[in-house]
């Protein structure tokens, strides 16, 4: 399965960073970027739970297609927030069911990510993919 343009491009741009550390400062860069998040939306339902840092998750659809907010407490995660957010942002929940978690591995990061950081990506990937498939149940 080919991946969504807007994730293919985020994969191309880790896959060109040279070391650990360039890939670092570019999910840095990412966490940046992101949105701020309403404090009001920090509730457990909107919790990523099997994370050690805090990271919260909300979905909206809008015209047949997916709208994410998140934010996180750590930065490294939060940049992993972020490149999940720009990646599938504004894809339908079909589009969003399709994609595997397995394209980290292609950016090069989930090498140097901890095995908690990782897990943490995956529960968070977890999450958006539940939360777009609620949305593609309800139709």
């Amino acid at each position: 399965m080919a991946l969504p343009p807007s994730l293919e491009r985020i994969v191309k741009k880790f896959q060109r960073a040279s070391s650990n550390k360039l890939r670092y400062e570019q999910l840095l860069w990412y966490a940046k970027k992101l949105p701020d998040f309403p404090e009001a939306e920090k509730i457990p339902e909107n919790k990523v739970y099997g994370c050690q840092s805090q990271v919260y998750i909300t979905a909206n659809l809008n015209d047949g297609k997916v709208w994410y907010q998140g934010d996180s407490d750590a930065q490294l995660v939060k940049g992993l927030v972020a490149l999940l957010i720009e990646g599938i942002n504004g894809l339908t929940p079909e589009e969003i069911e399709q994609i595997t978690p397995d394209f980290i591995q292609e950016t090069g990061l989930k090498a140097s990510l901890t095995p908690s950081r990782a897990n943490g990506f995956y529960n968070i990937f977890q999450l958006m993919k539940s939360q777009a498939n609620a949305y593609a149940n309800s139709n």
